[in-house]
């Protein structure tokens, strides 16, 4: 059904069905492309949050990554943010029903003086706290190339281990860089390769993931 508004043909959509078709669009312009089932979810949400379709290119997973994430979350992992925009399109309702929480620490004073005594980003000192935290985590980077250096030197250095790293920030300044790095790393990774990359892809990387666990158990 659809409607014209001036010159402009709309498409009629009920408030309830707007994602829905949304999803079916994005099927529609893959052309019958096809993702591995524990993948496709994932990749659709991305490109749901962002009208971009080189995430179905750029997303790229480590083996069983999203079953060893969905995994740890149902067991009681937290999520560590580097932005506060990312916490906050987090369903933290979705992760607290396995015992979860979501952190970000971009905003604490105790941060915020450190990494000016050290003269460091705020994000490498957050990576450094996170660190500090005796639960499994899953960490969501979608702003800092240096939060996922820092995750590499403190994975080296044996002061953590999270289950899955979610490596998209975005930019230009040793963004692609510090992508290639996590994914030696040798830890469980979902990397957007390249420059692309957010706050709210991080986001919907970890909702795509809690989705997929509420339906398996639904």
């Amino acid at each position: 059904m659809s409607g014209k508004i001036g010159n402009i043909e709309l498409e009629q959509v009920l408030p309830q069905e707007i994602e829905k078709r949304s999803f079916e669009i994005i099927t529609e312009e893959l052309k019958g492309r096809t993702f591995p089932k524990d993948q496709d979810a994932i990749i659709k949400r991305v490109i749901h949050t962002s009208a971009d379709f080189d995430y179905a290119d750029n997303l790229c997973f480590s083996k069983d990554a999203v079953s060893i994430a969905k995994a740890a979350i149902m067991h009681g992992a937290c999520i560590v943010t580097d932005t506060q925009m990312a916490k906050s399109g987090i369903n933290k309702k979705s992760l607290a029903r396995y015992g979860g929480e979501v952190f970000c620490f971009m905003s604490d004073e105790d941060v915020a003086l450190e990494a000016k005594r050290k003269k460091v980003t705020r994000a490498t000192i957050s990576m450094e706290k996170a660190a500090s935290l005796k639960k499994d985590l899953i960490i969501a980077v979608g702003n800092a190339p240096t939060a996922l250096v820092k995750l590499y030197e403190l994975m080296k250095e044996g002061k953590i281990e999270p289950k899955l790293i979610i490596g998209v920030p975005v930019g230009f300044v040793n963004v692609v860089q510090a992508k290639e790095l996590i994914m030696t790393a040798g830890v469980p990774y979902i990397v957007a390769r390249g420059r692309k990359g957010g706050s709210n892809v991080a986001a919907a990387i970890c909702n795509a993931l809690l989705y997929q666990i509420n339906n398996e158990r639904s």
